[in-house]
């Protein structure tokens, strides 16, 4: 792998991005990063062996930019990056409700931009990394962008127009479950457990119920039946679930993340 990537604002996703790229084989001297603080900077140096530079010497030197910036700081970063970037270079956007003709816009005529949500698995190498293609980006930008992130999990590539219902589902989904073990561990402590033990209980059933949803290949609702038999426990807190209005309370929630993803692509500030 020759080619020179340079990660721009490199918070927790963007380090997860980089330490799975040199796990994948990606040389630390083919890998440039920015960052605000210079003790930052620093830092990723020395843990990765990766050479810290300015947004506009990544611009200038880099094959592929991947903008990990926050949404609201990308006009900025693209205002200083615009005058630097040659035609051709790749650039990759990990920002939320962004889409790619407001890069196309301000970047030089035919640039390829490649758009991309992920989530905090990637701290674990478990992202689900949602890919679209913008105007310009072709099937090998799109396989670069699949090589990247796959170096931190899964890949799946849609049109851009689903971007926002992903960034609702799978981009802030990793929160709602870890609400969710929060509100079941309250439970636990209230049904007489202590904390530490009703943690282990809950988060080992997660990961059990998760590794049967994804190597099954049945329903959830199959294997929820599976669990529920007639007039049992199970039955009885489903039913209580239903009384309270939690699956409409779900469908709700992501029609709001989705809405301010939206909101986001429009420039409205947090």
């Amino acid at each position: 792998m020759s080619q020179k990537v340079a990660v721009l604002g490199t918070g927790k996703i963007g380090e997860a991005l980089l330490s799975g790229m040199i796990r994948a084989g990606w040389s630390p001297a083919d890998l440039l990063v920015t960052a605000r603080r210079p003790e930052r900077a620093e830092e990723l140096r020395t843990r990765y062996g990766v050479t810290p530079v300015s947004n506009a010497e990544a611009a200038k030197a880099a094959d592929t930019l991947i903008l990990t910036v926050k949404p609201q700081d990308m006009g900025a970063l693209l205002d200083e990056l615009a005058p630097h970037l040659p035609t051709g270079r790749l650039v990759i956007s990990g920002a939320a409700g962004i889409p790619t003709s407001f890069f196309e816009e301000r970047l030089a005529a035919g640039t390829p931009v490649v758009r991309v949500m992920t989530n905090t698995p990637a701290l674990v190498d478990e992202a689900m990394s949602v890919i679209s293609a913008g105007s310009h980006a072709t099937e090998q930008h799109l396989a670069h962008a699949e090589e990247i992130f796959g170096g931190v999990g899964k890949t799946l590539r849609v049109p851009e127009a689903q971007q926002d219902a992903c960034t609702a589902l799978s981009g802030s989904g990793p929160a709602y479950f870890f609400y969710l073990v929060e509100a079941m561990t309250d439970a636990g402590i209230l049904l007489g457990l202590p904390r530490d033990k009703a943690h282990d209980l809950i988060v080992q059933s997660a990961i059990g119920a998760a590794v049967m949803l994804r190597d099954s290949g049945e329903h959830p609702v199959k294997l929820r039946e599976n669990v529920t038999s007639p007039a049992g426990t199970t039955i009885n807190a489903i039913r209580e679930l239903e009384n309270h209005g939690v699956r409409a309370a779900l469908i709700a929630a992501l029609e709001a993340a989705r809405d301010r993803s939206r909101e986001l692509a429009s420039g409205t500030k947090d």
